[in-house]
């Protein structure tokens, strides 16, 4: 239908604009017909595109200026530019004013368009009513929320849709808020109902606002069914009543439970503590296995070099020994067997080492308290190791008083027999040894051996105590680097400490402290 009306004016402009042109053609002198073409241009205010009212307008310009050059018999040149002129200037106004027209209606149109897809597509129920309570008009949501058709609602008072038993209440309501108008939201405080057309009542959240039209006042009510809201508060109530219901048993209950809460902390206490020892046993045993593979590793290098040496020399001077048969050849025989001895003696020491690294490791060797003299144990020491000494090296033990001490004697032993017996072998011949002993009755013991020896360097120092380690500048001098290790062990026995000072080229010092124990 739009379509059919579009085309007859664009036919009755095309046929205006062209009538004009030939009527101006025929009549050159009279001006009048302009009017034609202005009319056209007027009439595409009914066509929708912009194109015909352009069209037209620059049709009809066109014209005008083409008849400027016509010849007018009772007109002067000048008087028909200025006629024309005029024309040209209101068809091309006119153009625009119809373009300016058109843009404005479609604004409106939009306009228009936005609002009633909002009132159309809105979620919320919308109700139109005027002065008297009547409905003026609803929207698609209002019509499905209440379950009427559109037309069974308009011209119908509101209160068609307020259950019966609030009749009375609502027009009260309502003629209040007529002489008292305000934007308001509903329903606070307040439980609002609305109903069906089957006549089922349901909760509804009201907003109301309003406006005037010709001194008619209206109400636009905006309805919002909360029927799943009510249902969650109603829930959420029976919950808090059952959760108060809980809490009063738990309050009960925790009467009950403060004693077996005590009684399992502390089970938990002592599981935690079983936890935290199998953690320690579970840390120890992983730290045993990587010392043990070292250990492996340094065996293996020492064993090659410390025990193929003295096994050699033992073959090599066994060898030798039967050559010798003559009487004569004895002081050669002599030589040879002391080597035999030595080493001999130093395969001996090799595994004494190794026999007392196995019991530490096994736990076989327990600190045995026992009551000594310590001078007398010192110098017993003393006396059984200077012949081990090199050529030239000598002794000197320091210990004031004549005291007695609580301790494992033969542990002492070990530690004092293998702390002296490192400072001689890796001490030139002809260097001291010094032994300080400082003890008081009651108090810690402090042992300490000095030598002038090779020393130590600082790279080295915290290794030294490690099983199967020797510093870099003792790899020539026979040793399994088990001693200090042992020492170290014992002395963790004996529950003392264990100190280090060493400068390269000028002695090592070890300090060893012991607390004095107790005789079951």
């Amino acid at each position: 239908m739009f379509k059919e009306k579009s085309f007859n004016v664009l036919l009755f402009c095309i046929i205006v604009t062209v009538s004009s042109g030939v009527l101006q053609y025929m009549n050159p002198g009279i001006s009048i017909f302009d009017g034609g073409l202005i009319t056209a241009v007027l009439l595409t205010i009914f066509l929708k595109n912009d194109a015909y009212t352009k069209l037209f307008g620059g049709i009809g310009a066109g014209l005008i200026i083409v008849s400027s050059f016509y010849e007018h018999e009772h007109m002067e040149r000048d008087q028909v530019l200025i006629q024309h002129a005029f024309s040209l200037m209101i068809v091309l106004m006119t153009m625009i004013f119809v373009l300016y027209v058109k843009k404005l209606y479609r604004s409106i149109e939009s306009e228009q368009m936005q609002v009633n897809a909002l009132f159309e597509h809105a979620t919320e129920g919308i109700i139109l009513t005027d002065d008297k309570g009547k409905i003026v008009l609803l929207n698609p949501a209002a019509s499905n929320l209440l379950e009427y058709e559109k037309d069974e609602l308009l011209g119908k008072s509101i209160e068609i849709l307020i259950p019966g038993r609030f009749h009375a209440h609502h027009t009260q309501y309502r003629e209040g808020f007529y002489q008292h108008p305000s934007n308001r939201t509903m329903g606070h405080g307040r439980d609002l109902f609305a109903r069906k057309k089957d006549g089922r009542e349901f909760p509804v959240e009201v907003s109301l606002s309003y406006y005037r039209q010709k001194n008619t006042f209206f109400v636009i009510a905006f309805l919002v069914d909360i029927t799943q809201r009510k249902q969650a508060e109603r829930e959420l109530l029976d919950r808090k009543a059952e959760l108060e219901k809980i809490t009063q048993d738990i309050s009960r209950l925790n009467a009950e439970l403060e004693s077996k809460v005590e009684q399992r902390t502390l089970i938990l206490r002592e599981a935690l503590q079983e936890l935290e020892r199998s953690q320690g046993e579970l840390n120890e045993a992983l730290n045993k296995e990587k010392e043990l593979n070292e250990i492996k590793s340094r065996f293996v290098s020492m064993a090659s070099h410390e025990f193929r040496t003295p096994l050699s020399t033992v073959l090599s001077s066994a060898a030798l020994l039967s050559r010798y048969t003559q009487t004569a050849d004895q002081e050669k025989r002599d030589k040879h067997i002391k080597k035999i001895k030595d080493s001999v003696k130093h395969l001996n020491d090799l595994l004494e080492d190794f026999l007392s690294l196995g019991k530490l490791e096994e736990g076989i060797i327990r600190a045995e308290m026992t009551k000594f003299p310590v001078k007398e144990f010192l110098d017993e020491i003393v006396e059984e190791m200077r012949p081990l000494a090199k050529p030239g090296q000598d002794i000197h033990c320091d210990c004031p008083g004549d005291h007695s001490f609580v301790s494992d004697k033969r542990l002492l032993r070990n530690i004092l027999i293998n702390l002296l017996s490192n400072a001689s072998k890796f001490s030139p011949e002809g260097a001291g040894i010094w032994l300080n002993v400082q003890h008081h009755p009651g108090r810690n013991m402090f042992l300490s051996v000095r030598d002038e020896g090779i020393g130590i360097s600082p790279e080295d120092q915290q290794h030294l105590f490690s099983t199967f380690f020797r510093g870099a500048n003792a790899q020539n001098i026979e040793g399994t680097g088990l001693g200090l290790h042992i020492v170290r062990r014992y002395v963790d026995l004996l529950g003392g400490t264990l100190g280090l000072e060493s400068i390269l080229d000028k002695g090592t010092t070890i300090t060893v402290e012991v607390p004095e124990g107790t005789v079951d």
